[in-house]
Formats: C-alpha cells, structure tokens, sequence
C-alpha cells in the first residue's frame, strides 16, 4: 500500500485519525513538558538582580493595589520602536521575583520596565499628584491622597515570608530585619549599612519630600525609582551576542 492510500485510509477512519491525532498530541507534550522535571529553573540568573528591599515590595503591593498595571505595562518587547523609546528590550530574569508579574502589551500610559532613574523623585511626586501638570495630555487619575497616607505595613516580615515560600531567596536576616528596613530605606538619618549590603542598588533616602513621615507615596516612588536599574542590560547584552557569536 502506497503512502497516499495509507494517508487515505487514515483520513476516513474517524476512530484512527482520532488514535493517531491523540498520539502526535502526547508526544509533543511530552517534549515540551518533561524536561521541566529536570530543571532547577527555566529562567537564567542574570548578575545584579535580587529580590525587592521592604520599601520596594511595599510600593509594589501598592502599584498593583491602585491598579496602574491597567495601563503600564513593564515588557519592553524585541522591536525596534519599542527599544528605541523605552530602551533595552526586557529580559526574563529581571522579572523572575515578581509576583504576579507586570508584563503585557496594552498601554494606555508608557511602558515603565525601566523607569527608574529616568525622572527626580519630585518628577515622580507631581505626576502622581496632578499627572497633567507633567504630561498635558493625560488621563491618568490623580493620587495625591498617597502623600498624605501613612505607610502601614502591619507585618513586614511576615509578607517576605510567604514570598520566601514561593522562591523568593530572602534569607532569614533579611526577615529578622524587614521592619527596620522599611524605615532605614526612606530616612538617610538612618543607619543603612547592613541594608546597603543585603540589598545592592538600594536607593536610600526620602523619596516624597516629607522626611518626617514614612508614606505610602515614598513606598511607589521607591518602587518606580528601582525598575530596570538592577541589571546592566548592555554586558547582559553584549554576552548575549559572545555567546551567539561562540554558538555559530
């Protein structure tokens, strides 16, 4: 029987199309699937990267609480037009401890992967106070009550705990001193060292302009200020491109 009459016999044969359609299924997923068994992660460490300092988490929660991921995205994409006006294109492991992550394409407002450092802090304060005053043409809501909020964290421990659980890799110092972290972040008075350490490339100091007060607005800004400043994209870059030009 030639190939053709077998593909035919095949076609009309509900019962062996379906066996056969079952079968092809299986093994793709078994492909796809199975080495993830033998795998400690899918994502690869990229130098710089590392967990939220308390502060950070704690404008985290707040950024998804107020719901601006509606509008942000924080995935910048491999294409030229997004490279070109958000900057290096996004990479895996710069999200690996966000939970949930931030990525997605619709944006109402810019995408923000790397927001950070690119405006003052008094930039960031007035645009969530009065967004058009910034930007004119604007819709975004305003959040000038942040300013006036103090932050309450009633368990800062307790919330990098159950990140802890999930895969985060705080470690117990980091969890001994969470509380005192929250506050050293946002008050340069403060003792940082020990903070300085376990957490490089925290920024340190008062983000809301009111030093006297621990606000939800100093959490945001703390948050917005580290995004995309962890990692140095262009050595991640030009490894990328050694390892390719190796490959070849």
């Amino acid at each position: 029987m030639s190939i053709t009459e077998q593909h035919k016999k095949l076609e009309r044969n509900v019962t062996l199309l379906g066996v056969g359609a079952l079968v092809a299924v299986a093994i793709g997923g078994i492909v796809e699937i199975a080495p993830l068994f033998w795998i400690d992660n899918t994502i690869e460490q990229v130098e710089g990267m590392r967990p939220y300092t308390p502060l950070e988490q704690a404008g985290r929660d707040i950024y998804v609480r107020e719901g601006c991921y509606a509008c942000h995205s924080q995935m910048i994409r491999p294409f030229r037009d997004e490279v070109e006006r958000y900057g290096h294109y996004s990479l895996a492991a710069e999200s690996m401890y966000d939970r949930p992550f931030q990525w997605g394409s619709k944006r109402t407002g810019p995408d923000l992967a790397r927001v950070g450092n690119r405006y003052s802090d008094e930039w960031h304060v007035q645009h969530l106070k009065n967004p058009q005053s910034v930007v004119p043409d604007s819709i975004m809501p305003t959040y000038g009550f942040l300013a006036d909020t103090a932050l309450e964290v009633p368990d800062p421990a307790g919330n990098l705990q159950a990140l802890r659980r999930v895969g985060t890799p705080y470690s117990s110092r980091d969890l001994e001193m969470a509380a005192a972290d929250l506050r050293a972040q946002a008050n340069p008075d403060l003792d940082a060292a020990d903070l300085r350490e376990r957490y490089p490339k925290a920024q340190i100091r008062d983000f809301d302009g009111d030093p006297k007060r621990l606000t939800e607005m100093d959490a945001l800004v703390a948050y917005l200020q580290v995004l995309g400043t962890l990692v140095d994209v262009n050595d991640a870059a030009a490894q990328e491109q050694l390892a390719g030009e190796k490959g070849r």
